[in-house]
C-alpha cells in the first residue's frame, strides 16, 4: 500500500511537471495581471488606463512586460531562472532526460542540463551585465539538479519507464528536497512580490522622451511616454496634460522615473 501511495505520488509530481509545475501557472498570472498593474500606476488608474490599453492594443501589453524585464536586472533574473526550470520540467516529464549510466547517457544529461541554463545566463550578461548573467546560469542550473536526480533514479515515472524507484542516499534525497522548497518558494513567493515592486516603482515601462506638443495655437514641450511611432513624431501619454497626444522633433531622457514609487505615495 505504501509502494502504491509512493507512486501515485510520483506520478502526480511527473504529471505537474508535464503541465510546467506551479511556475508555468505564475508565469500566465504573471504576464496576464502585472502589465495592467503597471500601467494603472503609472498614469494614474481609471480612465488614463484605458486610454493606454486602447492606444496601445492589448496584443501589445506584452511590450509592457518586456521592457519592465529589460531594464530591471533582478525581476529579469528572475523570469529567466524561473523560465529556465519551466522548460527543463517540461522537457523531463516528457522522457528527456535518459536513464543508465553510460557514458553517453551520462553525455546527454550534461548537455540537457546545461544549455537552456547557459542561454538564459548569456541573455542576461547582455542586458544586465556578466556578473548578472554568471548568477543566472548557476542558480538556473542549482535548480534542476533535484529533478535530474529524480527523473535518473526513476522516483518520477517517464513515458515508458521504471515503475519503480532507485533507492537515493539519505543526503540526496535532502539536497533534492531543498533544492525543490528553493525553486517553490522563488516562484510562488519572491517573483510575484519582485514582479508587483517593478510594477508599482514609479519608472515608466519605455522610453520616457520630451517632445513638442501641440497645445491649442502653439506649441509646447512635454515629458512623454513612448506609445507608438508614426511616421516622424510618436504616440504618448503627455504626464503634464495627462492624455494621449502627438510628439514632434522628440528627444530621449535617461532617467524613468514618472512619479513616486506606491511605498513612497
Amino acid at each position: 500500500m505504501a509502494h502504491g501511495t509512493a507512486h501515485g505520488t510520483a506520478e502526480g509530481r511527473t504529471e505537474l511537471d508535464r503541465k510546467g509545475g506551479p511556475g508555468h501557472t505564475v508565469l500566465l498570472a504573471l504576464l496576464a495581471a502585472v502589465p495592467l498593474v503597471k500601467i494603472a500606476w503609472t498614469v494614474g488608474g481609471g480612465s488614463h488606463t484605458r486610454e493606454v490599453v486602447t492606444t496601445m492594443g492589448v496584443p501589445n501589453l506584452g511590450e509592457v512586460l518586456v521592457g519592465m524585464v529589460t531594464t530591471r536586472p533582478l525581476l529579469g533574473s528572475l523570469v529567466a531562472v524561473v523560465t529556465s526550470r519551466v522548460v527543463f520540467a517540461l522537457f523531463a516529464a516528457r522522457g528527456a532526460v535518459p536513464s543508465g549510466r553510460s557514458a553517453g547517457a551520462v553525455a546527454r544529461t550534461v548537455a540537457l542540463t546545461l544549455v537552456n541554463p547557459v542561454a538564459m545566463g548569456v541573455l542576461c550578461w547582455v542586458f544586465y551585465g556578466p556578473w548578472w548573467g554568471l548568477g543566472v546560469t548557476l542558480a538556473a542550473l542549482a535548480l534542476r539538479q533535484g529533478l535530474v536526480q529524480e527523473y535518473r533514479a526513476g522516483r518520477r515515472p517517464r513515458p515508458h519507464g521504471r515503475p519503480d524507484a532507485v533507492p537515493l542516499a539519505p543526503w540526496r534525497l535532502r539536497l533534492v528536497a531543498a533544492e525543490q522548497w528553493t525553486a517553490l518558494l522563488l516562484t510562488v513567493v519572491v517573483l510575484p512580490v519582485t514582479a508587483f515592486a517593478a510594477a508599482l516603482d514609479g519608472l515608466a515601462w519605455d522610453t520616457v522622451l520630451r517632445c513638442e506638443v501641440a497645445a491649442g495655437a502653439h506649441t509646447e514641450q512635454s515629458r512623454l511616454i513612448e506609445l507608438d511611432r508614426k511616421g516622424n513624431g510618436v504616440v504618448g501619454w503627455d504626464l503634464h496634460a495627462q492624455e494621449i497626444v502627438n510628439g514632434l522633433g522628440c528627444v530621449k531622457e535617461e532617467s524613468l522615473r514618472v512619479r513616486p514609487a506606491w511605498w513612497n505615495s
